[in-house]
């Protein structure tokens, strides 16, 4: 609990929420850029109680990180419990991979990191693949895209 508060805490004065000054509102206004109760805030800045999933969901989002490393500095979940995509894949599995080492996902990879409802998964990797195999994107044995191209979120 401890870590956590002060992991969340080190995260907001880098973001520029003032939880320092006795009137400055870091707390108040982190709650509202969440959309979530500012009793939520308090209780985990003074070390009181963990946040529910949705409030860290909400949290990581302002803050600029992922859930999944929200989840882990909460104690919550180990990172061997969420596991990064590609990360320790041997042989085949579900559709083409990206090769170990070589900064490429598939487009399934993709959808889970984007976070990709899997109502609309299988339409989404349909279309990536189109698109890379129409612009000539992927040359042949290269099954993904780059780790590093951004969604245009």
């Amino acid at each position: 609990m401890e870590r956590f508060a002060g992991w969340v805490e080190g995260l907001m004065r880098e973001r520029g929420y003032d939880i320092d000054s006795p009137r400055g509102g870091g707390r108040s206004r982190l709650a509202e850029d969440a959309g979530v109760h500012r009793a939520a805030v308090t209780r985990l800045l003074q070390r009181q109680s963990l946040p529910d999933l949705e409030t860290m969901r909400a949290l990581a989002r302002v803050l600029g990180v992922s859930l999944r490393d929200m989840l882990i500095q909460s104690g919550k979940v180990t990172a061997e419990d969420l596991p990064l995509p590609g990360a320790g894949r041997t042989g085949a599995g579900e559709g083409a991979r990206g090769r170990e080492g070589d900064g490429l996902v598939t487009p399934a990879e993709a959808a889970q990191m984007l976070g990709v409802p899997d109502s609309h998964r299988r339409q989404f990797v349909e279309m990536a693949e189109m698109i890379l195999s129409v612009s000539g994107a992927r040359t042949e044995g290269t099954h993904g895209v780059h780790r590093g191209v951004s969604a245009g979120r």
